[in-house]
């Protein structure tokens, strides 16, 4: 991938020590909304430019923690909004949160509270005054959400600055403020509000490295790289790193679609981290008893699925996905009627330990002899379960189960 210099932009993040380079990507090719849902918007000029009719305008990913780095211009008097973590329904300002747009000079906003001019956090958090270009030319921004905090940068000057567990506390009935992660969002009022050079780079959630390597685990994804995975001809593109996330858009056309380590494992100790990037149709899915059986209840839920394959094996798979029953079940093992019933009921897991969809889940997941342990979010959710015959070694693998999902922080100890 070819980058610009402008793509380019140094900061100290908690995830990446010491000071590195982030890569961005494109979120609008400047010649239609491909990856953008809504009404009322237009392309112009290689701007994505509200109409009188426009109101949401929303990214087809989600994002958790990222930079984005986006040009704007406001016509006299004109008025728009970022929303951030945004569900994808309701009002964004509220069930999500609104970054301010807006030509605050105009004398039509003379009565304007203090959280209403540009760059605020909309109903909670002012921004600083006077940064704005004047009325008709080109904004640059850049907007910082990193787990629990957001900064927006406005042409060169720190306008907004927020803790949102703080913000929580202070609003406690917004919605929006609670959440971590969501799409991103246009939030028009019918103003011409025009965007160009939009762009993205997302990050992992913060892991002590240093840490993890003095407890004898080895990184097998180096967040730039697959040097250690193998992959099939036809999964080129769809398997990427960048900025220590592997992301996979679930659309790989290769006849082996799952992503393999080169190495072989017996008995080890996996940490990763994993997140959902993008929708899933809602499918009814069951229902299941602590015993491992269904129960004959459905859910409705967006259906997600991947899983971690274990020595080699496609069913000695920790699952991945959004069915009620939570992700670490093994599925193979917990569906095959010919082991017994404490195998099945072992490999279910005890609780949903699962973080809201589009948040990063941590896992740890322990392989020893035929037992298996899965720690999900600091929860214990398979605990010494016993996979009769799995093999003694193999690779680890990745799941393609169609579901775009990305994958961090993955690290292996051997035991």
């Amino acid at each position: 991938m070819r980058i610009s210099k402008r793509s380019l932009i140094l900061l100290p993040l908690l995830v990446m020590s010491p000071l590195k380079a982030v890569e961005f990507r494109s979120l609008f090719n400047g010649k239609d909304l491909a990856g953008w849902t809504g009404k009322g918007y237009e392309v112009v000029d290689n701007a994505i430019v509200c109409t009188p009719e426009g109101r949401n305008l929303l990214t087809d990913e989600r994002f958790t923690n990222y930079i984005l780095d986006f040009e704007f211009q406001v016509p006299p008097g004109g008025n728009n909004g970022l929303g951030i973590h945004y569900p994808g329904s309701g009002d964004a300002a509220y069930t999500g949160m609104e970054l301010q747009i807006l030509d605050d000079s105009s004398d039509k906003y003379k009565d304007l509270k203090d959280y209403q001019f540009h760059g605020s956090i909309y109903t909670m958090l002012p921004a600083k005054k006077g940064h704005l270009t004047p009325v008709g030319e080109w904004n640059h921004e850049v907007v910082t959400v990193m787990a629990n905090t957001v900064k927006v940068e406005l042409n060169g000057t720190v306008i907004t600055e927020a803790k949102l567990d703080e913000l929580q506390q202070k609003f406690p009935q917004h919605q929006g403020v609670k959440r971590r992660s969501g799409h991103l969002s246009w939030c028009g009022h019918g103003d011409r509000v025009a965007f160009r050079n939009i762009k993205i780079a997302e990050l992992p959630m913060a892991a002590d490295d240093e840490a993890l390597k003095k407890d004898g685990f080895t990184q097998i994804f180096d967040g730039k790289t697959l040097e250690n995975w193998k992959v099939e001809a036809g999964s080129e593109g769809h398997w990427v790193p960048s900025n220590g996330v592997l992301k996979y858009d679930g659309r790989s056309t290769a006849g082996k679609k799952d992503l393999w380590s080169l190495k072989e494992y017996g008995d080890f100790t996996m940490k990763l981290d994993w997140r959902w990037n993008g929708l899933g149709p809602l499918m009814d899915r069951p229902v299941i008893n602590a015993g491992g059986e269904e129960t004959g209840e459905t859910l409705k839920v967006e259906e997600l699925d991947s899983g971690v394959y274990m020595r080699g094996n496609i069913s000695s798979q920790v699952n991945l996905w959004n069915w009620p029953v939570g992700s670490g079940e093994v599925y193979g093992y917990r569906t095959n009627k010919n082991h017994p019933a404490e195998v099945r009921a072992g490999v279910t897991p005890k609780e949903k330990a699962d973080k809201p969809v589009g948040e990063w889940n941590r896992m740890e997941i322990t392989m020893k002899g035929d037992r298996l342990t899965v720690i999900l979010n600091d929860k214990k959710v398979i605990d010494n379960a016993q996979l009769p015959g799995v093999p003694v070694k193999g690779p680890v693998g990745l799941q393609h189960h169609g579901s775009s999902l990305d994958f961090a922080n993955i690290w292996i100890k051997e035991l």
